[in-house]
C-alpha cells in the first residue's frame, strides 16, 4: 500500500507498535500467531490488497505491514487475532520478519528498492496490482490473484473466488439496472480544500464500468489512479445529476468547515442529495476491495432511488 497515499499515523498507535515491537523478543510476539493448516505455506504480506487476498484462498498471513491501519483503511475482510504487524512496508521490522520464517514474502512494484533486502528472509513474490502499465486495473488484479494463487497451490480456491467475485458484480448490475443511475464522481477529502479524486485509469473507475454506472470525472488520472484537485476544481463536472461520493475517514474538521463555505454550496455536486460519504473503500486494493467498493456504491444509489 502507499503509505504516501495515507494521513499521518496516529501517533498514538504507533508508540503502541513501537512498544510492543521494542518491548518483547520476536519469539514471544511469534507464540499468538495463528497456525497454518497442514500443508500451507507461511506468508507474509506487505500489502493490504494482497493480504486480503491471502485470505481469500484460505491462508492466514503470519504478519502483515502497517496492520494497526487495517480496521481504518481495509475494514473487510477482518484479519484474525494473532497476525504480527510488521512495521511498515517500506521499513518492516527485520528481527520480526526474520523470526517469522516465511516461506514467501508479497510485495508489489512499488516495493522493488525493498527486494534485495527482503529475498535474505523468503522468497519475494512480486505482483503487480493497483499502478496502470496498460491493463485495466480491474483485470490487472485478477491477473494477480491467479498468479498468486498458482504460486501458492491455491489455483481451485482462486477460481471459485473469483467466479464468486463476478456473480456479486452482475448482482450490483442488475440492481442498479432498473433505474436510471447518475453518474459518479468518486473523492477521498485530503482536507477542507483538496480532495483526492479517483479516474481513468483505476480500479475504483473500472469496477463503476463493470456494474453499469459511469464516472462523472472524465478527466484522466495519474498511472495511480487518482488526482489531487482543489475544491472549486470539482465544477469542471458538468453534468448535473452527477453524485459526489466520499469515503470514510473523513478528516474531522472538513465536513463542518465545509457547511459554512460559499464555495462548496455553489457547487452543484454539493447539492442536498447530491453529496454522499460512505464508509471506507481501499483504492489502492485488489478483488476484495472492489467488491466492496461495489456494494457500498450500490446500496448508496438504491436509497436514493
Amino acid at each position: 500500500m502507499r503509505a504516501d497515499c495515507l494521513p499521518p499515523f496516529d501517533p498514538s498507535r504507533r508508540a503502541l507498535l513501537g512498544g510492543l515491537l521494542g518491548g518483547l523478543p520476536a519469539a514471544a510476539l511469534l507464540r499468538a500467531v495463528p497456525t497454518s493448516a497442514q500443508g500451507a505455506p507461511r506468508v507474509v504480506s506487505l500489502d493490504y490488497g494482497l493480504a486480503s487476498t491471502l485470505l481469500a484462498l484460505g491462508i492466514v498471513p503470519a504478519g502483515v505491514s502497517d496492520l494497526a491501519g487495517w480496521d481504518k483503511w481495509v475494514v473487510s475482510p477482518s484479519m484474525p487475532a494473532g497476525v504480527v504487524d510488521l512495521g511498515t512496508s517500506t521499513e518492516p521490522n527485520l528481527e520480526i520478519l526474520k523470526a517469522l520464517k516465511p516461506d514467501f514474502i508479497l510485495a508489489t512494484p512499488y516495493l522493488d528498492a525493498q527486494i534485495p533486502r527482503l529475498q535474505e528472509f523468503g522468497r519475494v513474490l512480486r505482483l503487480q496490482t493497483f499502478r496502470y502499465e496498460g491493463t485495466p486495473i480491474l483485470q490487472a488484479v485478477t491477473a494477480a490473484t491467479r498468479s498468486l494463487a498458482g504460486e501458492l497451490g491455491r489455483l481451485p480456491q482462486a477460481e471459485l473466488f473469483l467466479s464468486g467475485a463476478e456473480a456479486f458484480f452482475d448482482e450490483c448490475r442488475a440492481r442498479l439496472a432498473p433505474f436510471s443511475a447518475p453518474p459518479v464522481a468518486l473523492v477521498n477529502f485530503m482536507d477542507a480544500r483538496h480532495v483526492r479524486i479517483y479516474g481513468n485509469p483505476g480500479l475504483f473507475h473500472d469496477v463503476l464500468e463493470r456494474i453499469g454506472l459511469s464516472n462523472a470525472w472524465t478527466e484522466r488520472s495519474s498511472d495511480w489512479g487518482l488526482q489531487t484537485i482543489a475544491i472549486e476544481e470539482l465544477s469542471r463536472i458538468t453534468d448535473r445529476h452527477a453524485r459526489l461520493i466520499a469515503f470514510d475517514p473523513v478528516p474531522p474538521d472538513v465536513l463542518p468547515r465545509l457547511a459554512r463555505s460559499p464555495l462548496w454550496r455553489s457547487l452543484p455536486v454539493a447539492r442536498p442529495g447530491h453529496f454522499h460519504v460512505l464508509a471506507p473503500a481501499l483504492m489502492f486494493g485488489m478483488v476484495n476491495e472492489a467488491m466492496r467498493f461495489a456494494g457500498l456504491v450500490t446500496q448508496a444509489l438504491e436509497r436514493e432511488a
